[in-house]
């Protein structure tokens, strides 16, 4: 899994290599980052993701530029969830809890009408689980106009940070406060759209939506 590429080395401590974490935090958020170089600059843009087993995949418009530059291009994909800011005695130590996946390989299209209706279903369902089933069904130009792409779990590390701050001993009995604001996702209460039927209840993969 690790590679001299995805190697944590600033703090080598806080790397984890192991599926279980890098697919947990993949699962916990689903916006990622996915970095590449089009037209011989770097490009960053932010997407949804989605992890079906040893894949990572993400979508958007068959008319995207930058889609459909990345098939078969190298590509990085980074996801970040932010638990907490770290407030130190000195600046020098401020931080941020957080845990992070960052995923480098090539990435590739999926091209077959089938396969690429399965994998939005599953990204559907994945976010919201069961929703699939009670939408209208995609049209042929609706699939036509989208593109999905992915790139397997193979080359990937986890860096997280966990805790209060770490001050310098002779800093520790200054007169200054220090510890941690934790950040949390809140999910607030469902805003139905206006053409909802009045006294219509939305399904538990609402009201039980939870994400980070």
């Amino acid at each position: 899994m690790p590679s001299d590429r995805t190697r944590v080395r600033r703090l080598p401590e806080r790397g984890h290599y192991d599926r279980a974490t890098i697919d947990a935090i993949l699962d916990a958020m689903p916006i990622a980052h996915v970095g590449y170089v089009l037209d011989g600059a770097p490009i960053v843009t932010p997407t949804l993701q989605w992890r079906e087993g040893d894949h990572v995949y993400w979508h958007g418009s068959a008319a995207s530029r930058m889609l459909r530059k990345v098939d078969g291009a190298e590509a990085c994909l980074t996801v970040t969830i932010l638990d907490g800011m770290v407030l130190a005695r000195s600046a020098f130590h401020h931080s941020a809890n957080y845990r992070s996946v960052m995923l480098l390989g090539t990435a590739h299209a999926v091209t077959d009408p089938a396969e690429k209706a399965a994998r939005l279903e599953r990204f559907v369902n994945a976010v919201y689980p069961g929703r699939w089933d009670i939408l209208r069904p995609m049209t042929e130009q609706e699939l036509k106009g989208t593109s999905v792409l992915g790139m397997p779990i193979d080359e990937a590390s986890a860096k997280i940070r966990q805790g209060p701050p770490i001050d310098d001993d002779e800093d520790v009995s200054l007169d200054i406060w220090a510890g941690v604001i934790p950040l949390n996702y809140s999910v607030g209460a469902p805003i139905p759209e206006k053409h909802v039927r009045e006294g219509s209840l939305p399904p538990s993969h609402v009201t039980n939506f939870r994400i980070g």
